[in-house]
């Protein structure tokens, strides 16, 4: 663990997954799903040889009371909260998804708390749709839309019909609120 610790502290720079805890929050928006493959693709190779799910059991030995979700199936995305935990900023290890779906119940709430309507039924639901993409992907933009979960509920022409010109906005929270 320490010398994932110390390679993410040596290699921040160089993975663009890595500077993008490093970086001040407006550059945050940037991180992609392909980065977070180049991470694990470069963890993978020696000296470390490091996978997503033995980094999570030796965290998981080592750090009992702080290590949550050691049963569940790692996602490639489970990446993002090893590295989160490993420099300080979480201090809790907690699989991507469940933090992904506590900031999205903080950021509706907050959300809804600021208009003066609330969001729709439909438009709630359409956008737990989006808040599973990026827990599986670090984003959402509009090209993801053609993907089946969101195509066989009418894709980019429904979404839009629902949001309108806040579409990109609202995209661009969740994707900062989300994954941040």
């Amino acid at each position: 663990m320490q010398g994932f610790a110390d390679y993410i502290a040596q290699h921040k720079d160089e993975i663009a997954a890595l500077a993008f805890f490093y970086q001040q929050p407006y550059q945050r928006r940037a991180l992609t799903f392909e980065m977070i493959e180049e991470l694990h693709d470069r963890l993978g190779r020696p000296p470390l040889m490091l996978t997503t799910e033995r980094l999570w059991s030796a965290y998981a030995r080592v750090k009992t009371s702080q290590v949550k979700g050691a049963d569940a199936r790692r996602q490639l995305t489970d990446l993002l909260a090893l590295v989160r935990f490993a420099i300080g900023l979480d201090t809790e290890l907690r699989p991507f998804r469940e933090q992904v779906d506590k900031r999205f119940q903080e950021w509706i709430f907050r959300y809804n708390a600021q208009r003066a309507t609330a969001f729709t039924p439909e438009q709630t639901d359409w956008l737990r749709l989006m808040k599973e993409h990026i827990a599986a992907s670090c984003s959402i933009g509009r090209g993801d839309f053609d993907y089946a979960e969101f195509s066989d509920k009418g894709g980019l022409q429904k979404v839009w019909g629902l949001f309108g010109n806040q579409l990109d906005a609202l995209m661009t929270e969740m994707n900062e609120a989300l994954v941040a």
